[in-house]
C-alpha cells in the first residue's frame, strides 16, 4: 500500500508543479508529462529509501 500511495502523491505533485510551472512559462500543460515525472520521482524514492539504512550508526549511541 505504501508504494501505491508514494505513486498517488509523486503524480499528483508532480501535476501541481507542471501546471504551475507552465503558468508561470505561458506555455501548454501536458498532462502526460507529469505522469512521466511522477513516476520517475517514484522510482528515484524508492531507490534512495533502499539505499539509506535504517538502523543508527555506532557513533550516535553515546552522548
Amino acid at each position: 500500500m505504501q508504494y501505491v500511495m508514494t505513486l498517488i502523491w509523486s503524480v499528483l505533485l508532480m501535476l501541481m508543479l507542471n501546471y504551475v510551472v507552465s503558468s508561470i512559462l505561458a506555455v501548454p500543460f501536458v498532462v502526460s508529462t507529469s505522469l512521466i515525472l511522477g513516476v520517475i520521482v517514484t522510482i528515484l524514492i524508492f531507490i534512495i529509501s533502499a539505499i539509506i539504512p535504517n538502523e543508527p550508526t555506532p557513533e550516535a549511541d553515546h552522548h
